[in-house]
């Protein structure tokens, strides 16, 4: 008997003119791990949602969600508490007190543990997760990573027996979010939990799954063991292959033999297989180079010219800032040069003060030391209504923060309420950066109620409409899909080749490798070094993308999977 089953479940939000989920059935096992992965606003938040009673949406439903045999809604809100926990995508949004040790104590103190047991727990688990130096430490000094692995210690000390994960990754550094996974991939196996997890990251999860299950507008279309999803979706030309494992997409693009194609099975490898992870792909990699032509194992990595001062259409000259006279500096003598035309990467872990550098560098937060110029003049010289009016524009981290009304076409259009367009071309414009953005079915919707791509690309449709040409954003792939990125791209590209500069301050190092033009890493305050994807990435070994630590050693100065397959292809 499943653990978890969803049986004919269909949901529709109020107000909605179709529904969210469609007839989605599922089984989970005890003691498995399940993937869920599909493309953004496709109904999985919504269907993790439906398995914690206080996190189920409003609106209409029918179909039933059983756990342990019996209906979910017949379980008391305080087991469910006990043996159902759930991490959500914002690490902030599930902490409630100010300590470490109060965190993990809280869930057990509301279900009246007593205070021996209670105790005994704490210590185990805090020594599980290895958080024996920051045990006593305030919430708000820890890192994003620290905080979802506490989010993960404060659920697992009630020792549930479901963990359910929506997204956690969404907001961490690329070693943070891989340290993350890994802890849940050894809460999975070392301690029996189920999981069930939400991700589109799929990097590091889609091996560990036992089951993989595909969602597509409300249904769940593919399900079953990750080798058999990724040759089902293959060969029917999925456009859900372009989320798949780098190692997958690679072996895939070199072997096969066109589209709906299945490549044969490397050795080593089950038939009809292919490698799901970097190690495998390694293996499958140095193979299939051996009779490959010296020449063709590498690709050249220029050294990256150098930003002309007059040329730089954002500057910032030896930065310093800290958030309290008594605080520590965040930002240490910051130098950067943003060029005209191009999109520049801004890298770094969680905490590194990346968001701090994008609001200091529009005015948002003052540094007390140094200077921005943008195109040219002092950032002090612009007036505040001249700077963000067709000059610069800021997308935050949180998309929420930026809209204030009922709809988002209402809030599209109070970005054009001081311009000079008139009314009928107020909605033509609005048309346009809707259609650019993807955002054509939401205009109507309230911003809350969207999916996080959804708000995302709502957030930059909002944003495009000052015209910029200057452009930072702060984690603008969060919650965006393959799909999503793709178009998010080619629109930061058409920006760039108008002229515009972009800063983009990224966790996504697979984005920042194939679109960037340049890469800046922050570290201890400082840009600690600028050069080009190629050579940036490329000399990374933890920093960087998967496919380069698959080729590493094999394919010199490949980053991407089309650097791969172009090189074994060629």
């Amino acid at each position: 008997m499943a653990l978890l089953a969803v049986e004919d479940l269909t949901f529709s939000y109020p107000g909605a003119s179709q529904p969210t989920l469609r007839d989605v059935s599922l089984r989970v096992g005890a003691g498995e791990y399940l993937c869920l992965c599909g493309p953004s606003g496709c109904g999985k938040t919504t269907l993790l949602r439906h398995f914690k009673g206080v996190l189920a949406p409003h609106g209409e439903r029918t179909g039933r969600v059983l756990f342990d045999g019996a209906s979910l809604d017949a379980l008391p809100l305080d087991r469910q508490s006990a043996r159902i926990g759930f991490v959500m995508q914002d690490p902030d949004a599930q902490i409630v007190t100010d300590t470490v040790w109060h965190e993990l104590a809280f869930g057990l103190e509301s279900l009246g543990c007593p205070s021996d047991t209670m105790r005994l727990r704490v210590a185990e688990m805090a020594s599980y997760f290895g958080m024996q130096e920051w045990f006593r430490r305030s919430v708000h000094t820890l890192s994003g990573g620290q905080k979802q692995l506490l989010n993960l210690a404060s659920i697992m000390v009630m020792q549930p027996d479901v963990l359910v994960l929506d997204e956690p990754t969404a907001q961490l550094d690329p070693i943070a979010a891989r340290n993350f996974l890994a802890t849940v991939h050894r809460v999975n196996r070392e301690l029996g939990c189920t999981v069930v997890i939400a991700e589109h990251r799929l990097e590091e999860v889609y091996a560990c799954a036992d089951t993989v299950a595909v969602m597509e507008a409300g249904r769940i279309t593919v399900q079953g063991d990750p080798r058999s999803v990724a040759a089902a979706l293959y060969a029917a030309g999925d456009a859900m292959t372009l989320a798949l494992p780098a190692p997958v997409r690679i072996f895939q693009g070199v072997e096969g033999a066109g589209e709906g194609r299945l490549a044969p099975a490397p050795p080593a490898l089950p038939a009809g297989a292919c490698p799901l992870t970097v190690r495998e792909g390694r293996a499958w990699l140095a193979r299939r180079i051996e009779a490959m032509p010296p020449a063709q194992t590498g690709l050249a990595a220029p050294p990256l010219a150098e930003c002309p001062r007059d040329d730089a259409a954002l500057q910032a000259s030896d930065l310093w800032f800290r958030y309290g006279r008594d605080l520590p500096d965040v930002l240490r003598g910051v130098d950067l040069r943003i060029p005209r035309g191009e999109l520049c990467a801004l890298v770094g872990g969680n905490g590194t003060g990346k968001s701090t550098l994008l609001r200091c560098l529009c005015g948002a937060a003052r540094a007390y030391r140094g200077s921005v110029r943008v195109l040219g003049r002092k950032l002090g010289d612009r007036r505040e209504r001249d700077l963000f009016r067709e000059c610069m524009a800021l997308l935050p981290q949180d998309p929420q923060n930026i809209f204030v009304k009922e709809s988002v076409r209402a809030d599209l259009l109070e970005m054009l309420a001081d311009g000079p367009l008139p009314p009928e071309a107020r909605e033509e414009a609005i048309g346009e950066v809707a259609r650019k953005c993807a955002v054509e079915g939401v205009l109507d919707r309230h911003p809350y109620d969207l999916s996080a791509g959804e708000l995302q690309r709502a957030a930059l449709a909002k944003v495009l409409l000052t015209r910029p040409r200057i452009l930072l954003l702060d984690e603008p792939t969060k919650g965006l899909d393959s799909f999503c990125k793709r178009a998010l791209a080619e629109v930061l590209r058409g920006l760039c080749d108008e002229g515009a500069a972009i800063l983009m301050a990224s966790h996504d190092v697979e984005f920042c490798a194939r679109y960037a033009q340049r890469v800046s890493m922050l570290f201890d305050g400082s840009i600690a070094a600028t050069d080009s994807p190629r050579r940036f990435f490329g000399g990374n070994g933890f920093y960087t993308t998967a496919a380069n630590r698959m080729s590493r050693g094999l394919l010199e100065g490949a980053i991407t999977d089309e650097d791969v397959i172009g090189l074994c292809r060629s």
